[in-house]
Formats: structure tokens, sequence, C-alpha cells
């Protein structure tokens, strides 16, 4: 196997890889990439067993061929070296990384490529497209709220469903919970609501350009997602997904709006005093006024006033600071508004103007 390649073209897809492979233990076939060359093309995989990854590059093919290589060393050598063309050659189970520009040569060992993870074919799988810049701002807008309880799996990632024409997804971790939907399924064939891992979401809310449309399929306890010369796929979460609805109120009684810049500036400040363990602060409302509060502790505490539009009666919440800033920072409005019926029930956040997202907070004991 001998072929030559562009040093900033592979560095760009093995980059890819290493956030696909969880594992830099050098003895194990998951560490590798998967390397094909063959029609002056190199095909390069890249898995964890439950995230797939596959892409392709020019190169110039003088032995076609097929190994595997330790993804985080041959990433180490990339960067090493100054852009330009690289010569890769293998002879059994060494392999001699030689740039073109310099008088160095990196001598690795392989493994045999029969090893390497077979993945499942994306033949004949009924792929759908949605827009990229809408698939990415849903990913952007709920992967945040995903419960890290592994006892609790079935919250470990992002829900799908296809509501008629409207495709929504939905996290929770158990105290809050965000919402998008968007109407980009007219068309589309029925697919089953699934719940998908956060690694193929958070490389594809990485990777993935803004314009154009990326490709989805979901078929038998997978997902499949295509976009330029990349495909992924992944084993989708089993488990029952808590019934959402449930949690979500109908009508709240009263509101407040105000700035999200002055919200996040004074959460900012009155969180330098907060207990990181409970991230517990008071919301006090009053007409006109909206005063930020951290829990007292032998620190000390913190306290900021900013106006708001209210005018109902005083009222105190406890929140969790990090469950107000986390949405407000994916939220592109200038002002956002706050919805609540009682002190101990959900508060709903919403951009304003509303927008076809909103995210529930579940208000903590006022001790």
């Amino acid at each position: 196997m001998r072929f030559t390649f562009d040093r900033d073209s592979m560095i760009k897809e093995v980059s890819i890889a290493q956030e696909i492979i969880s594992t830099k233990n050098a003895m194990s076939i998951l560490s590798n990439i998967l390397l094909i060359a063959q029609n002056n093309t190199l095909t390069i995989k890249a898995t964890d067993i439950k995230v797939n990854f596959e892409t392709r590059i020019p190169i110039i093919t003088e032995e076609e061929g097929t190994t595997t290589i330790f993804c985080d060393k041959f990433m180490s050598i990339l960067s090493s070296l100054p852009s330009g063309e690289i010569e890769f050659i293998q002879n059994d189970i060494k392999v001699t990384i030689k740039p073109i520009s310099k008088k160095v040569k990196f001598d690795l060992k392989s493994m045999a490529s029969d090893k390497f993870p077979e993945f499942s074919s994306s033949q004949n799988i009924p792929y759908f497209d949605v827009p990229a810049d809408q698939f990415k701002e849903m990913i952007n807008q709920t992967i945040f709220a995903i419960s890290d309880d592994e006892t609790r799996y079935f919250m470990n990632g992002v829900y799908f469903e296809k509501k008629g024409d409207n495709f929504n997804m939905v996290s929770t971790d158990g105290r809050r919970l965000a919402f998008i939907s968007k109407q980009i399924c007219q068309g589309v064939n029925d697919f089953p609501s699934v719940i998908v891992p956060p690694k193929i979401l958070n490389t594809v809310l990485k990777r993935a350009p803004s314009e154009g449309s990326i490709s989805l399929a979901i078929v038998e306890k997978m997902i499949y997602i295509k976009f330029g010369n990349y495909s992924f796929s992944s084993v989708l979460l089993e488990g029952q997904f808590p019934n959402y609805t449930r949690v979500i109120p109908e009508t709240q009684a009263y509101s407040f709006e105000l700035n999200k810049k002055d919200l996040i500036e004074a959460l900012k400040r009155v969180a330098l005093l907060v207990d990181q363990k409970a991230r517990r602060v008071y919301f006090d409302l009053n007409p006109g006024t909206l005063t930020i509060t951290s829990q007292e502790s032998e620190i000390g505490t913190a306290k900021e006033e900013i106006p708001c539009r209210y005018d109902g009666e005083s009222i105190t919440m406890a929140m969790n600071y990090m469950y107000v800033d986390e949405p407000m920072k994916v939220m592109d409005s200038e002002r956002i508004k706050f919805e609540f019926t009682e002190p101990m029930k959900a508060v709903t956040l919403k951009s304003v103007p509303e927008d076809d997202y909103f995210h529930i907070i579940m208000p903590m004991q006022m001790e």
C-alpha cells in the first residue's frame, strides 16, 4: 500500500475521527482509523462501536491497499509537519510516513484491517433532507438540557419525533425541558420517534455547514446522517422517553419581560457568590424590577436589581441559575419572557417575539 496525500486535507478528516474515537489504548483496534486506498481515493473510517464515521479524500495512489493505524499518533505526526505532500508507505505491519519537503520519516505499526468492526450498510436507506441551518439550530436549542444521570439512560439523548409536517426535538433532565419544532417534514414519510445520543449530534453541530441540507435516515435502532463527504451513523438509545407534554403548562397566569443581556450579566455577577453545588439564586419580582440574590453562605451574598416589565404582585422564586443561563445563551432575541403561575410550578422561558422553541424550568425549594 502506497499513496501520497495533502497534509491539510488529511488533518481535517482525522480530527473528526479523533472526536469519534473514545479510547487511546494503542493495543485496541478501536483506537485506530481504517484506511482504504483505491482509485486515487482514500476512504477513512472511525468508530467507537456505537458511533461510526466515514469520509473520503483525493490521493495519488501508487499501490492500492487497506490498513488501520493508531489515530492519536498519526494525528500528532501530521500536526508536527508543515503543509504539503506526504507519502504513506505500508510494508507488512510497518507504516512509514514521509513528508516530501522534509528529511524526516516516522515508522508506525499498523493493525490488520480485518479486525476493524464492520459498519452497517447505508445503501438503500430512505434518507430525507432537512435544511442544515435549521437542523443545527434545533440541536443547539436542546442538547444542553440532556440528563447526565446514566441510571436514567432514556433521558441521555435528544428525542426526535415527527408530528405531521413538523419535526420536534425535545430534551429533559427531569428538572428542565427544552423544546423546538420546525415545519421541515413536508413530504417526508413517517419515522418512529427515537432518542438520539449527544455524541453524534455534537459532531454534526460542530462540523456541518450552515448552508445546504443534511440527509437523515432512522432505521432499525440506528440513525444515519450525511452531509458533504461525511457519513455518520449511531446506535439509538433504548427506553421510553418521558411524556413531555404533561409538564408543559397549557396556560400561565403571569409573566414578566426583560432584556436578555441585562439578565445574563446580572446572573454572571451574582453567580460569583453562589454555592456551586446547589446553584440556587432567588428571583424577587416586583412591579418594574427583578432583584436577583445569591443564597446566603459563609462566603457572603450578592444582589443585583434590573428593570423588567411586570405589574403583578410581589413574588419570590428560587431558581437554578444554570437552568436560566444556558437556554439564554442559545436564544437569539434581545428580549425574553418568563411565564409562571405559582412560585413552585413550572416556569416557561420564551423569546420575544415568540419563536418556535421554549424552555421549561422547575423552580427550586426556597430554603
